[in-house]
């Protein structure tokens, strides 16, 4: 399937404005069922100035969709309301709890002659529907992994302790949220894996085997190095919300100087013959203190089956850093924290060493990366792994991609086709100027490809993709 994507206007004078936040809110029908209890139903709203009655008109608004909607299709919800100025998000996590995001469209403000003020155009479909819809899940699954389902704060303590929980986690949560920077990687959700050797690999899973059999109070562990996942005991819906908390959230708020070798004055106690670089990031910042706390973030895994609420441990030396996960009942004190210090520091820091140089010594191997005439997107529906080439950086707060946004919306509809049909399918699409987009899906894998070939035709560029599977995703692709 061939398609042209139109050229971007441009001016001089215009003002471009990003998609931005209007209102979240969440609501139960339930609470305030009757008339004049409308405000009941509403558990949280932002932005708290709004007045009263707006907010109240706006969830029954939302109400009213939802129902107009149920007539034509019982099952399948409203998902979306597109207007001229905004769009509106819906999702319903858990039965009667309904999530709403609002967002302001994209505009460009262009400027007018004799002084008149400047006109205004929506841009209506910049806005991708399956990635701010991905984006308020993420919301629910944020929430839910530190602080259980709605419905489990509503059993403990009513709606006064559901509306406090909302309202501490939301105020500052919505505060991260840089909707100008989501695209097609918040649809996938996926994780980022770190290519190792056999026996590096096995290296790390006897550590994990170690630290579990002598800290026997450890429950699950997950391995990360450089922001990348090794190895994880926790089920992958859980993973996939830790990961992201990891490596968008936590991560970045402890970056620090890369050490170059095992010998590099970061933190240098001698622990036998060996420098010891391991320290706490959730938990007491320095162990030496003797008002150190020793209270970690708790966080519920496993909540459609067992509900398991665990202590959040992570501890970090060099590049490579381990989640440690304890039941919360379980209550930890000093002397735990010196002992998990005093163990895991010094292997930590061994293999962290270990791991920097056998990476450095494959990537001399492989030899100099060029600069290569495409970049992708690919991402396994299976195992979750994601790979991408046109994000040089990508935290909550930042998006930087290497490709111009037009090429990135264009990758946002391909995928977007690709989830209407169950059926492998492969998409060609002829972009601005220099660049060609394809998009193949086979087998629960998805590949996104954008070439830079001026002259290039459809044989070409679909000859040239093959020689990238062959060459980048052997044995995965088994399209022609």
């Amino acid at each position: 399937m061939l398609m042209i994507s139109p050229r971007m206007a441009s001016g001089m004078q215009e003002k471009q404005y990003t998609p931005s936040l209007l209102s979240f809110f969440i609501y139960n029908p339930k609470f305030g069922p009757r008339e004049g209890e409308e405000e009941k139903k509403i558990l949280f709203y932002h932005p708290i100035e709004i007045e009263k009655n707006e907010k109240i008109r706006n969830v029954g608004l939302c109400e009213a969709i939802v129902q107009f909607t149920r007539t034509f299709c019982p099952t399948k919800p409203a998902k979306s309301l597109h207007t001229q100025k905004n769009r509106q998000f819906f999702h319903e996590p858990e039965e009667n709890y309904w999530m709403v995001m609002v967002v302001r469209n994209p505009m460009v403000e262009k400027p007018n002659k004799d002084g008149k003020p400047p006109t205004v155009e929506y841009q209506e479909e910049e806005i991708i529907d399956s990635v701010y819809g991905s984006v308020l899940q993420q919301c629910y699954s944020m929430y839910k992994l530190f602080n259980g389902t709605f419905s489990r704060a509503f059993e403990a303590g009513g709606v006064e302790l559901l509306t406090q929980k909302l309202e501490k986690f939301f105020y500052r949560y919505l505060q991260t949220l840089h909707l100008q920077s989501c695209d097609l990687l918040d649809v996938f959700g996926g994780i980022s894996f770190f290519p190792l050797d056999k026996m590096t690999y096995l290296k790390i899973q006897s550590f994990v085997n170690r630290i579990e059999e002598s800290l026997s109070l450890v429950k699950y562990t997950a391995f990360l190095y450089n922001d990348q996942l090794i190895w994880s005991g926790l089920e992958q819906d859980d993973m996939r919300i830790l990961y992201k908390y990891l490596t968008t959230s936590l991560f970045p708020r402890h970056t620090e100087p890369e050490l170059a070798g095992r010998d590099s004055p970061l933190r240098p106690e001698v622990a036998g013959n060996l420098l010891h670089y391991g320290r706490f990031l959730t938990g007491p910042g320095n162990l030496k203190d003797p008002d150190a706390k020793f209270r970690f973030p708790r966080i519920f895994v496993n909540t459609e089956d067992s509900y398991e609420e665990l202590h959040l441990i992570v501890y970090k030396a060099m590049s490579a850093a381990v989640c440690f996960m304890v039941n919360a009942a379980v209550d930890l004190n000093r002397e735990f924290c010196e002992q998990l210090d005093s163990l895991v520091g010094p292997q930590l820091t061994l293999l962290a060493s270990d791991i920097c140089e056998q990476y450095n010594i494959n990537r001399r191997i492989s030899g100099p990366e060029k600069e290569p005439q495409f970049k992708f997107i690919y991402f396994n529906h299976m195992n979750l792994a994601e790979k991408s080439t046109i994000h040089m950086r990508k935290t909550a707060s930042v998006s930087l991609t290497s490709v111009h946004p037009d090429l990135m919306k264009i990758l946002g509809d391909i995928n977007c086709d690709f989830a209407r049909v169950d059926e492998d399918e492969e998409i060609i699409v002829k972009a601005m100027t220099d660049y060609w987009v394809v998009g193949k899906k086979s087998d629960q894998r998805e590949l996104y490809v954008i070439l830079n070939q001026k002259n290039a035709n459809l044989i070409e560029v679909n000859e040239e993709v093959k020689r990238l599977c062959a060459t980048q995703f052997n044995n995965i692709f088994f399209l022609d």
